[in-house]
């Protein structure tokens, strides 16, 4: 079963689903997470991973390379939108190794995690491990999942209809200005990281977790400046977290923007909480690659340890299942997915527009 949802863009007021709309199926997870466990699908692929892994260590070692033969040249920004691109892949990974996809133990992941996450890609691995957490324990959730809190963008007609001065100007086009807004987010995402780390309240990790942001960023940032020229060391760092910003929120935004809204006090099954709330992006290897195996989010967020190569073969069970139940299983291409996204903000900031903010009723009020 296969579907592709169309924004929908009726009345302005949003309305969540509740438990009545998505009837309780009984054993419908138990059932299905059997044949998967039979199936060899949760076993750990390290081949793959290292494979990625030495992959994405060449690729770095081309572009210091690169860096060091290119010298003062406006060509170093080829070079800092590749590393963009890399980072974001390392992203990837400690994703994947915080749902312990990739090690065995629970521990040794998270100590990768903590090593991509804060060494590599210079973001907190405890800050985002908790709020990706409760986004899994409760997607689109109202109240309850971090993911659709008002954070610039309004994902609630009613955080929307709240917003005032700058953000509210944002928010009238916010679906139109989402991608380019995304050139912002890599820099929002290491100021959150020192933020988090340095606040009085408890850090798992604390120490190392300064420690590693400290030298990554000395790490790169420090040659970028002593070797290049002032305003092109500026330049460079600019493309560099602009890439990475876009690429991540390009990402992680077709997952469940534009799904159904669950009410803060509905109460779903698992399996349908986890179905009706995600997209898949349709592709296959190349989309797998390009997103980090987060094209395939239905069946991530059914089996979060489900290490990336076996996603694909998960996704014929879980379209069979759903067809079996009557479940919507939700999937689209790539760039429908953006456009679904773009249309479903500009939909909710309608919220924050005047009602009689129009060139006719303007023409009205003048007179």
């Amino acid at each position: 079963m296969s579907s592709t949802v169309e924004p929908r863009l009726g009345p302005i007021r949003q309305t969540y689903a509740r438990t009545e709309d998505f009837p309780p199926i009984a054993r419908a997870y138990t059932d299905i997470s059997q044949v998967v466990r039979e199936s060899g699908l949760l076993q750990r692929t390290r081949w793959f991973y290292l494979l990625v892994g030495a992959v994405l260590t060449l690729a770095f070692a081309g572009c210091v390379a690169g860096f060091i033969l290119l010298g003062d040249s406006w060509f170093q920004l080829l070079i800092a939108g590749a590393l963009g691109i890399l980072f974001t892949q390392v992203a990837f990974l400690a994703h994947e190794a915080a749902h312990r996809q990739i090690l065995s133990s629970g521990p040794a992941n998270d100590k990768l995690a903590l090593i991509l996450g804060n060494g590599v890609v210079g973001m907190s691995y405890s800050w985002w491990s908790s709020k990706h957490t409760r986004h899994h324990s409760n997607p689109n959730r109202v109240g309850k999942d971090p993911d659709i809190d008002v954070d610039t963008i309004s994902f609630l007609d009613t955080d929307a209809a709240e917003a005032r001065g700058l953000r509210r100007a944002i928010t009238r086009r916010q679906g139109w200005l989402f991608f380019p807004l995304l050139t912002l987010e890599g820099l929002n995402l290491h100021a959150l990281a020192f933020r988090h780390v340095v606040r009085r309240d408890p850090v798992k990790d604390r120490t190392w977790e300064i420690v590693l942001l400290l030298a990554r960023f000395a790490l790169i940032w420090t040659p970028v400046f002593v070797f290049l020229p002032l305003g092109m060391a500026f330049a460079f760092l600019g493309v560099q977290l602009a890439v990475f910003g876009i690429y991540m929120g390009a990402s992680f935004a077709p997952n469940h923007k534009g799904m159904p809204v669950i009410a803060a006090d509905a109460r779903l099954d698992f399996f349908s909480k986890q179905v009706r709330t995600s997209r898949n992006v349709s592709g296959g290897w190349w989309a797998t690659w390009l997103m980090g195996g987060l094209n395939y989010q239905v069946e991530h967020h059914l089996f979060p340890n489900m290490p990336r190569p076996h996603l694909s073969r998960a996704r014929s069970i879980v379209r069979e299942h759903c067809r079996t139940l009557d479940v919507p299983y939700t999937e689209t291409t790539l760039w429908r997915s953006y456009g679904i996204v773009i249309a479903y903000l500009n939909r909710v900031g309608l919220a924050a527009r005047d009602p009689f903010d129009c060139p006719v009723s303007a023409t009205y009020r003048k007179v």
